[in-house]
């Protein structure tokens, strides 16, 4: 596990480092962030195959499409139901000022109509979803399997480890003009509470593609929409706007504790079951 780490930070902070500060290149630049993206993934692949030389049998690389097609469902819409919640959280204070016939020029730089922009942001997880399979082979298909003595310690431990990995970027471009502080305050815990929901996709879906497809919609969805409309158009700030985006997160997370969701088997594990009683 140790070398898993040193890996995935060393990759990931020593690429930060060279391009921003070094080259004092943008990592807003999607090209500039890919290697970073994949750091976990390389990490995995390199433990996996040459360290432990454990092999691929528990990295749940199949689709499992019939059998977890509710959980693709949940990861696909999801986003766009925490997206809605949290301009909802901004409109019931009074935050919120939406102008939506802007989003477009916006968000795409065109006027195009609102339908489409729709239709884009729904396409848009699918079509990313392997370049999101860097960070989730390694931290969900690796870490989190390794860590703790039941799965809400092992969601809770890689999510600090996640939210740990991501820290740097608040001191560059790619986060903007922001209070350092109050952002690496209030980015863990929305992190933590994506990484739980992301464990519980894994544990039941038995698939690393379901956490995968939400991990993309958090980025494509959430991440691309709630700038312009809350921070362009709503003057929000940033640190302000991951709290609106975390609560509806952790309420999720609450409910998936308090019910006892996050330790059921998952549909491996119940194919087994049944398998082993016929």
């Amino acid at each position: 596990m140790v070398t898993f780490l040193l890996i995935s930070f060393g990759l990931t902070w020593g690429t930060m480092f060279v391009v921003g500060f070094v080259f004092g290149e943008s990592l807003v630049n999607p090209l500039v962030q890919l290697p970073m993206a994949f750091s976990p993934a390389v990490a995995a692949l390199i433990v996996r195959t040459w360290v432990t030389r454990e092999g691929f049998g528990d990295a749940r690389l199949r689709l499992r499409l019939g059998q977890a097609k509710r959980y693709y469902l949940m990861a696909w819409i999801g986003p766009v139901v925490i997206l809605a919640a949290s301009v909802g959280i901004a409109a019931a204070f009074g935050l919120l000022r939406l102008d939506l016939p802007a989003v477009p020029e916006l968000v795409f730089g065109a006027d195009v109509p609102l339908w489409s922009v729709s239709l884009m942001a729904l396409a848009a997880p699918i079509i990313a979803m392997p370049i999101f399979w860097g960070e989730e082979f390694g931290w969900r298909g690796y870490l989190q399997q390794r860590t703790g003595r039941g799965p809400v310690v092992a969601a809770l431990i890689t999510g600090i480890v996640w939210a740990a990995w991501h820290f740097p970027l608040v001191f560059t471009d790619y986060t903007g003009d922001v209070d350092h502080a109050l952002t690496l305050v209030t980015w863990t815990p929305l992190l933590m509470a994506q990484a739980i929901i992301l464990a519980w996709l894994l544990l039941r879906s038995g698939s690393i593609w379901v956490p995968c497809l939400a991990h993309a919609g958090n980025n494509m969805i959430i991440g691309t929409f709630s700038y312009p409309l809350l921070v362009q158009q709503s003057g929000i700030d940033r640190w302000v706007v991951n709290l609106l985006e975390a609560a509806p997160m952790i309420a999720v997370c609450v409910w998936l504790l308090a019910t006892g969701r996050l330790h059921q088997n998952s549909i491996i594990d119940t194919e087994l079951g049944r398998a082993r009683a016929a």
